[in-house]
């Protein structure tokens, strides 16, 4: 599946390196660049376009003005951090919003969190509500920051998912003997989800009277 973007950028050296940064991205090609909304409107008229990289500040008008007219997908690239226009943009139908300036690895998250949504969504049949849910966690997937040094993303992302699935408290062993991995690793992780508030961790006393942790994923954490 190739992706068709449209880059909405006034600055012509901005454009450039948004073009670059998207092409090294896999399944991505920028097919035209606009730097004005009416430049805009008219690529969108003249050619196939799957999503648009659009900034807040044009020349003949507000980025978010283009963004309200939009039917296919976007993703705001803009120097904007006010609140204000952060909800105009997400009320007006923007799927992310990254602020200016960012590398090219914060960009490559988010496109790749866009591709894994765009493949679920792609068939053309009814998704259930647990494959609803995970569009919106797929789109926001490159949101979080990197995995903590020494920490693998992928096993951040196992324990995550199993701590998820439970919809109850568990315990590192618990956890451990799921996943294939050892306890002391288990441990660790979800440490590390309790300290950033994904998880909620609390004792419980056996009758050996030693504390156990129990591990359980914090209502309306939207996680990894």
């Amino acid at each position: 599946m190739t992706i068709n973007v449209l880059v909405v950028e006034d600055d012509f050296r901005v454009a450039r390196v948004h073009v670059e940064f998207t092409q090294r991205v896999d399944g991505f090609t920028v097919s035209a660049t606009a730097r004005t909304a009416a430049e805009a409107r008219r690529e969108l008229a003249a050619r196939a376009v799957d999503l648009v990289l659009l900034d807040t500040y044009l020349p003949d008008e507000s980025g978010l003005e283009l963004l309200a007219e939009l039917t296919v997908d976007a993703i705001m690239l803009t120097a904007a951090s006010d609140a204000a226009t952060i909800r105009a943009a997400y009320a007006r139908g923007a799927l992310n919003y990254l602020v200016k300036p960012f590398t090219a690895e914060q960009l490559a998250d988010r496109l790749g969190a866009y591709r894994q949504y765009r493949a679920l969504v792609a068939a053309e049949r009814s998704l259930t509500q647990a494959e609803i849910d995970r569009c919106w966690r797929m789109l926001h997937d490159g949101d979080r920051p990197a995995a903590p040094k020494g920490q693998s993303a992928v096993t951040v992302r196992l324990v995550s998912e199993a701590l998820r699935r439970a919809g109850r408290a568990r315990t590192a062993a618990g956890i451990a003997d799921e996943l294939g991995i050892s306890r002391a690793t288990a441990q660790r992780y979800l440490a590390a989800l309790a300290r950033d508030g994904t998880a909620e961790v609390h004792l419980r006393y056996g009758v050996s009277g030693r504390p156990e942790h129990q591990y359980q994923w914090r209502a309306g954490s939207r996680g990894v």
